[in-house]
Parts: C-alpha cells; structure tokens; sequence
C-alpha cells in the first residue's frame, strides 16, 4: 500500500455512531425523491477537516437518484449498472469519496447518520432527469482533495501567504476536469439546467439584474442548506408534531360502514 492510500484510509476511517442518529432514517427512505441533496454530518477524519474549513456541521452531500426504474433513460441506466451493480430495489446515491473519486453508493450506507434532505423546490421532473443524468456522466471522475485545502486558504489575505501556498480555485489547469469533490459536482449538476443554488446578482441598467453563476469549486455541503432554491426535509427521531396527522382525524369508532352520502345526515 503506497503511502497516498495509507493517509487516504486514515483520512476516511470513521468513528462509532451514536446510539440514537437524530434522522429518523426509515421515514427518510420513504419521503426522499430523485433530485434531492442529501447531506451528512459526518464521522471521519477527514470531515473534521472539512468541518473546520467550512464551518459547518455538515461535511458531506451526495445526490439522490432513486432506484433504477427511476433513470429514465436507458442509456444513463446502463452506465450506472456499469460502474455499480444495483439491484432494483436499491435506493441510491452519487458521491465524491476520497480515495474512491465519484461513485455509486446505496442509501442504506448511512442508515447511521444524521442526515438533512435538501430539495429543490421547483426543478421539473425533466430536468431532474438531466440533473441525475449529468451526475451519472462523471461516475468515475478523480476526487480532488487539493481543492478543500485550496479552500481553507480562500479564506486567508493573500498577502500574508506566499505565492505558491495562494489558492488554485481560480487558476485554470489541465486536470481540473478530471477531478472534483462532493458539492463541486452537484453544484455542476444543477447549473447544467440552469438552476440556482446560491447565485450572484448584477444589475442590468436602471431596473434590470441579471443572475451570475457562482463559481462551482467554491461550494461547500452547506450551500445547499443555506440556499433559497431548495426546501429543507427534516425527518426527526421523535417529536415530530405532524407525525401521521391522519391518526387523529375523527373516525367513528361505533364499526359503522357507509355505503354512500345518502346513509348519513351531512352537516
């Protein structure tokens, strides 16, 4: 084992769970749609950093593309099974790991964890499709951890670093295609269709804006909780207060079955 792969296992080596995850993780599954940004909060040495860099609880997001019957297009669907054997009944997620770059990995793998659904709440069921299919095309793709690195500096004057330690997000390099990280790649997903996660505005003339797309390299987990385009999705452990409302309409509680309005009285 070289020693790239030893800091990579070391890096990605996860601590216990908590007894108790605060998401509810069966009501997740049944409430979660393709399209949704899933984040994570969570537990390897390597989102301590990212929660340092970004500081944010969440260190993790991954794009949720449903089952198979849910890819619409067949060619798309081949090239999953290409890179991922899933079975149909397999609920399942596009991540950028380290170590891995971005693969295909069931739901089920973070039955664990807090999780947060963020949902963008007015893309088409189409361009969900073509956001899912953009994801499926970088299946594959390197995971470039110099980028958070890239991103811890961002956040120091440049004049106090030396030139060679200054961020590479802005400079343009020959590879920067062929690697990525978790959020870049979702962020890249979304703008394909021309959908906003956190946008910059710009004034057209007197009356005008006009939308800039941020750059995607500069994306953290957090964006997508912070951003007004997608709905938070939170499914509590307990306590949640619209937990099955239809238990509490008045049902009758006599056994009597109607057989149409005109059996009862209608107040």
């Amino acid at each position: 084992m070289s020693l790239k792969e030893k800091v990579e296992k070391w890096l990605n080596r996860e601590t216990e769970s908590s007894g108790f995850p605060i998401c509810n993780f069966e009501k997740l599954s049944y409430g979660i749609r393709p399209g949704d940004v899933i984040l994570v909060e969570g537990r390897t040495r390597i989102s301590d950093v990212i929660r340092v860099v970004t500081q944010s609880r969440w260190t993790h997001s991954a794009l949720y593309i449903g089952r198979l019957h849910d890819i619409q297009d067949i060619e798309f669907r081949q090239k999953l099974l290409d890179f991922y054997p899933a079975t149909p009944d397999q609920q399942l997620l596009i991540e950028g790991i380290l170590g891995k770059g971005m693969i295909v990995s069931p739901l089920e793998e973070y039955a664990k964890d807090n999780l947060r659904v963020c949902r963008p709440s007015t893309l088409s069921a189409r361009d969900a499709q073509n956001v899912i299919n953009f994801a499926i095309g970088k299946l594959g793709v390197g995971y470039n951890i110099r980028q958070l690195f890239d991103l811890a500096r961002f956040i120091f004057p440049w004049r106090i670093l030396p030139r060679k330690w200054r961020s590479s997000l802005f400079t343009r390099r020959p590879d920067e295609v062929t690697k990525t990280v978790c959020s870049s790649l979702i962020a890249d997903a979304f703008y394909s269709v021309k959908y906003p996660i956190l946008p910059l505005f710009r004034r057209q003339g007197r009356d005008g804006i006009e939308l800039i797309p941020r750059n995607t390299r500069l994306y953290t987990p957090a964006d997508f909780d912070y951003s007004p385009y997608f709905d938070v999705k939170k499914f509590p452990f307990m306590g949640s207060t619209n937990d099955s409302p239809y238990r509490d309409l008045p049902w009758n509680k006599d056994g009597v079955v109607g057989h149409g309005e005109k059996d009862f009285e209608i107040y």
